[in-house]
């Protein structure tokens, strides 16, 4: 399998987000790069990015894995991230080792659900890693069914069935889950794991790796958090 010695490398280690979007002060890919080489002097064993700009300023600073997507809205669709094939066709173009999109059972841009988009992108694409970013156990179930190498809870918390919930939620009862059902895909925690007693508590588990990212490179968000707590 393509990237397969590379991505083997972030198991157990902590892969770093590091995205900011139009709308946010840290908006630029330069500035992605630089963080993305913060987080690997920090210890990062990889990176998730968003854009192929961004994927590719960051390959020119560091060699470090990459889990690429690419968030992209079409009208008031609520899947976005990686959502159609020319989304895809994008993000392997860079040669990003994994390709993570939204694996919920959602109707997609393309009307469209991910049990008829992925067989033809696995079809197109037979040697990328992909994962799926998904928000219940019954859709790690349906993506693992699928073909998916990686599967992560990154949207439970932000669909209509899951909105306001955390990771942390009733002890990580729905990572757990996810690590109990699933067998041949390996499940990476991402989604909320916003402090280091967190990512500790699931670091036992049977899991591929931890994903962090607004906790570590969105400073707004850092700094709302202490604003709020002051008040």
């Amino acid at each position: 399998m393509k990237n397969q010695e590379k991505v083997e490398k972030m198991r157990g280690g902590l892969i770093v987000s590091c995205q900011a979007l139009e709308d946010e002060p840290l908006h630029s890919s330069f500035i992605m790069s630089k963080m993305a080489l913060a987080a690997k002097i920090g210890g990062a064993v990889g990176i998730r990015a968003n854009s192929a700009a961004d994927i590719q300023a960051i390959q020119a600073e560091v060699d470090l894995p990459i889990i690429g997507i690419y968030k992209k809205n079409y009208g008031d669709c609520p899947v976005f991230i990686t959502p159609t094939i020319a989304e895809v066709d994008e993000i392997v173009a860079t040669g990003a080792e994994i390709v993570a999109m939204d694996a919920t059972r959602r109707i997609r841009p393309d009307g469209c659900l991910i049990t008829q988009l992925f067989p033809e992108i696995k079809k197109k694409y037979p040697d990328q890693l992909f994962m799926a970013d998904v928000a219940t156990v019954e859709e790690a179930i349906v993506a693992e069914q699928l073909g998916f190498d990686f599967i992560a809870p990154t949207l439970f918390g932000y669909t209509e069935d899951t909105l306001g919930k955390k990771i942390a939620d009733e002890d990580f009862a729905v990572l757990r889950e996810m690590i109990h059902v699933v067998n041949t895909a390996q499940i990476i925690a991402e989604g909320n794991v916003s402090t280091p007693e967190i990512a500790k508590r699931i670091q036992a588990m049977n899991l591929f790796a931890i994903v962090v990212g607004g906790a570590i490179t969105r400073p707004q968000q850092i700094t709302e958090r202490f604003v709020s707590a002051l008040r």
